[in-house]
């Protein structure tokens, strides 16, 4: 360094006075770099006893997070042997239990061991017995059949045949007497409910015919019917279907058809063309066509105003059209529609005297016969019919089994359809609700009588009451009474399985004993 500023004096003493200035200002810049030197040092110091500051916080924290670490864990140390000094503690006594069981078992196992041996001499002592025992049997079995003259087994059926003759006795004779005391409480209460449910009903009685009368507002509108050369009723027969019957009848019309929707909508047909004055071929069949397409319309319009009726409001709407064809419907002249209404509020009725809930015996009872709409379009019975219909417009379980079982085609699977059975029976068996050809009713008197004297024992059997009734009469000699109450229960289920009736039959098995003596 002092070599270096004597060179440079020497250069600035060779330079002159420009010298000296460079030589001052050389100074004032070493002067400068000395102090940015000592700032330096002085800053680094700082930056030191910084660090070392923070160095010993550091050591300082970390001996505190070390020495609560070793306090957490000797803590859980502890209580970590502590749980395991219970544990084992529990272990010891198990163990010592265990022992105690063992000792216990092997004990039991002892006196089983004595036990087994005992019972094993007992059961060689019972072999002998009974080996003395069976041989003594078949000695005392072969002295009986030869005193009696009799097999065991022809001993055994005998006693078993007297028995059961016997026990078949008494039981008919219990069943007798205990269906005689529910007979005549069943009936006063049954006599009661039905009165009851019959008296609320005020129903009239519809028998349907095969013929219609319409009224004419004159004599002369039976000229411009007929029309010239006939034209017009001939038009008319041919548009509807029907014969219509002009004859001395004054101011009236006859409509013959046995299909009572032609006949109804014959008969709409010609009042309309009265009202309207205009009668002639192309009117005719314009109006005979206008009434054809409206009358669907009016068979639902007639369903819907029934259920409403009786109370039903939640029907599916497209059984409206078949509840209304049931009014142009008859089955023994009465008209099926009435016939289910009364049915199904006479069900309804009994079903609440009951105590029960009469909304499935009122649909039940509306539907029951639904299937005669359409009967004479699809093959099966009329019952069938109405099942498969009420399955397929969504009527539940309950009501599907009541209309199957109304005419015990199967067997009863509850109550409402012991009740639609019923009340089909009082609504066709009320005076004046049906009638029936004469043939036909003799013919189902003579086969009454005729199943009734198929049975062997019965001598005369007699149809009374229009059928409603039979009295059949048996020899006494030939059976007794408990096998007359019997022979009853035989004739009835026959009659049910092999006739079809309306209403119900009484049968009454008479046994008869006559005494004939001569007086000489």
């Amino acid at each position: 360094m002092d070599i270096l500023i004597y060179i440079i004096l020497f250069v600035v003493g060779s330079l002159g006075g420009g010298g000296l200035v460079l030589l001052a200002k050389r100074r004032h810049f070493q002067h400068e770099i000395r102090k940015i030197e000592d700032l330096r040092t002085e800053i680094e110091k700082q930056k030191s006893a910084e660090l070392e500051k923070t160095r010993e916080e550091l050591l300082v924290k970390l001996k505190q997070d070390f020495l609560q670490w070793k306090n957490e864990y000797n803590q859980k140390q502890s209580q970590t042997t502590s749980r395991l000094n219970k544990k084992e503690r529990r272990l010891m006594i198990k163990e010592e239990n265990l022992d105690k069981r063992y000792i216990n078992i092997d004990n039991k196992e002892r006196e089983l061991e004595k036990k087994e041996r005992k019972i094993r001499l007992e059961q060689e002592e019972l072999e002998v017995l009974k080996q003395k025992l069976d041989e003594a049997y078949q000695e005392q079995r072969k002295e009986l059949e030869r005193i009696s003259g009799m097999t065991v087994n022809e001993a055994k059926n005998k006693m078993k045949k007297d028995y059961e003759e016997e026990a078949k006795l008494e039981a008919v004779s219990t069943l007798k007497q205990i269906e005689e005391e529910l007979r005549e409480k069943a009936e006063e209460k049954a006599k009661e409910i039905i009165s009851t449910s019959v008296q609320r009903i005020a129903t009239e009685h519809v028998i349907s015919s095969s013929v219609t009368v319409i009224d004419l507002p004159n004599d002369d509108m039976k000229g411009r019917i007929i029309g010239r050369e006939g034209r017009n009723i001939r038009a008319l027969e041919n548009a509807t279907e029907v014969d219509f019957i002009v004859d001395d009848t004054p101011e009236a019309i006859i409509v013959s058809s046995f299909d009572p929707i032609r006949r109804e909508m014959a008969k709409l047909t010609l009042e309309k063309l009265i009202a309207d004055g205009r009668i002639h071929p192309a009117r005719i069949e314009e109006v005979a066509k206008s009434i054809q397409d409206e009358f669907e319309q009016h068979l639902r319009k007639i369903g819907e105003d029934t259920a409403l009726e009786i109370g039903i409001s939640d029907l599916n709407p497209k059984l409206y059209y078949y509840i209304g064809k049931l009014n142009y419907r008859t089955s023994y002249g009465q008209n099926v529609l009435l016939h289910s209404k009364e049915v199904a509020l006479i069900a309804e009725m009994i079903a609440k005297e009951l105590g029960l809930d009469g909304k499935v015996a009122l649909r039940a009872g509306l539907l029951h016969d639904i299937g005669k709409s359409i009967d004479k379009e699809t093959e099966g019975t009329h019952t069938e019919l109405s099942v498969q219909l009420a399955r397929k417009f969504g009527e539940s379980k309950k009501v599907q089994e009541a209309i199957a079982s109304h005419h015990m085609d199967v067997e009863f699977t509850s109550i409402e359809g012991v009740l639609i059975q019923a009340a089909d029976s009082i609504s066709a068996a009320r005076p004046g609700a049906r009638r029936e050809i004469l043939e036909t009713y003799i013919k189902r008197l003579e086969q009454l009588e005729e199943v009734c004297r198929s049975f062997s024992c019965v001598s005369k059997a007699y149809a009374l009451r229009a059928g409603r009734e039979v009295r059949i009469i048996i020899d006494a000699n030939e059976t007794d009474d408990n096998k007359t109450f019997l022979l009853s229960k035989d004739i009835s289920k026959r009659i049910q399985k092999e006739m079809e009736y309306p209403g119900q039959i009484k049968v009454t098995v008479i046994r008869e004993v006559r005494a004939v003596e001569y007086a000489r």
